[in-house]
């Protein structure tokens, strides 16, 4: 290791004793207060003399598979498109989301599930900790490259606490729908990382724009991550619904969005590429704009020519905004957007939270029939309007922003503390600073990272 990039000896030291203190805390937490569930304890569930078959896990555990394989398959492999950030993307996806399933398992069920002074868990709680986890990821995707391990604890220890309190505000205080999560997930996901990514800004960064690029197989990589994602992400939108009608129209409207969202980004990658060429950052990304864009409405009755105008809309925007959007985000604005979250989770949340809003507001007695019930309780017993239901909807995408950049904002300082052993400018998307990394030997004898050496005049 001798031509290794060194760390101080608290760099190397940061990292384990965060993932201890974290795990043993955790660990505690768990035994005072988390318990099972009425479905998964032994002797709750054989004394309501129930059928095994009627257990939840058998209609929520293959919805909780797809979505598990989406948060460690699909988010990691997508980010793994830098040329020399492939461990880290694959690696510290997998290190956030194992802490975020755990700490957002305690934030969850303090908020929703807290009774006889102990946390319930069953499949359920499984599934709103891996879209917790969800959301972590999409923030990692706008600092991936420019932040280390430390600092990426810290920001899932702080996002998820403010994830599940701006999702109890919405979903229980509110009474706002977002089975999906195009604002909970999406939209609160990527603006926290936008402005986190706004606060940590290095304007020196251009010593390492020589990485940010991809190569030939770390593109295909990152196709695995879409593909994953592109067909799953049914039953992402599906998973919480309620079980029946509203299940089996969720996973629909978002198949068939997720086709024209594709349809829409093949068609206008060839129209702004040059010479007509496809841009494989737009196949990656835009492509899956429509599972975003009916996240909030895919269990309403938005019906499947609104899914698909929905899913068209969204992949036109995405790749106008991968296009466009994204230098002058950087240039005007100075906030380094890695992987374009902005593009695929941002705008689309908020196109989908308005979608939302607008097919709230159409919803009757007549189109749902006895189903409005379980859709929209509130207006089904005439508590609430559909008008006041889509105001209540536009509210929620508010407080979600201000939730998001407020908090992202305060991450960004939390993560600028200089003992958190960021990576220097000259290092950034780069791997060999935290791994042991194949045949990094031989390259350091040919002498291929020279170009770094003017950092050390900085």
């Amino acid at each position: 290791m001798a031509g290794s990039p060194r760390r101080a000896a608290g760099g190397r030291l940061l990292l384990p004793l965060l993932c201890l203190l974290f795990q043993g805390a955790t660990a505690i937490l768990f035994a005072v207060f988390v318990r099972y569930d009425h479905e998964t304890d032994a002797a709750l569930w054989h004394w309501g003399n129930h059928s095994n078959a009627d257990n939840e896990f058998y209609f929520r555990y293959p919805s909780f598979q797809d979505v598990h394989a989406m948060v460690f398959v699909g988010f990691g492999f997508l980010m793994a498109f830098l040329q020399r950030y492939g461990f880290s993307s694959v690696g510290f996806t997998f290190l956030l989301a194992a802490l975020a399933l755990q700490w957002s398992t305690l934030v969850q069920g303090f908020l929703h599930s807290f009774h006889d002074s102990h946390i319930h868990v069953g499949v359920e709680s499984m599934i709103n900790a891996d879209f917790c986890a969800g959301a972590v990821l999409i923030s990692f995707g706008a600092v991936l490259g420019k932040t280390g391990p430390a600092q990426l604890l810290l920001m899932a220890l702080l996002e998820v606490a403010l994830f599940g309190i701006n999702e109890f505000v919405l979903l229980t205080l509110l009474g706002v729908k977002d089975a999906g999560g195009s604002m909970t997930i999406h939209t609160f996901g990527a603006y926290f990382g936008l402005a986190l990514s706004r606060v940590l800004y290095r304007p020196q960064l251009e010593k390492s724009k020589h990485r940010l690029s991809s190569v030939y197989h770390s593109d295909l990589f990152a196709m695995i991550g879409t593909i994953f994602l592109w067909i799953f992400w049914p039953s992402f939108n599906s998973a919480p619904t309620t079980l029946g009608d509203g299940q089996h129209r969720t996973a629909l409207n978002t198949y068939y969005s997720l086709t024209a969202s594709t349809l829409s980004t093949f068609a206008l990658s060839a129209l702004v590429g040059g010479d007509g060429r496809l841009d494989m950052v737009h196949i990656q990304n835009a492509a899956l704009a429509g599972g975003v864009v009916v996240g909030t409405s895919s269990e309403m009755m938005l019906t499947p020519f609104g899914a698909l105008a929905a899913g068209f809309l969204a992949g036109t925007v995405s790749t106008l905004g991968y296009k466009f959007f994204t230098p002058f985000l950087e240039s005007k604005f100075k906030v380094q957007d890695t992987c374009g979250v902005h593009n695929l989770h941002g705008m689309p949340g908020v196109l989908g939270a308005l979608l939302g809003a607008l097919v709230a507001a159409l919803a009757t007695h007549e189109a749902y029939g006895d189903g409005l019930q379980s859709v929209f309780p509130l207006i089904a017993e005439v508590r609430r309007s559909a008008t006041s239901q889509a105001v209540y909807q536009l509210f929620g995408l508010f407080i979600t922003l201000m939730f998001a950049i407020v908090g992202g904002s305060l991450g960004g300082l939390l993560l600028k503390l200089p003992f958190l052993d960021a990576p220097p400018e000259s290092k950034c998307y780069e791997d060999q600073l935290y791994w042991e990394v194949p045949g990094e030997h031989e390259d350091e004898a040919q002498g291929p990272l020279r170009v770094e050496e003017p950092d050390t005049q900085a």
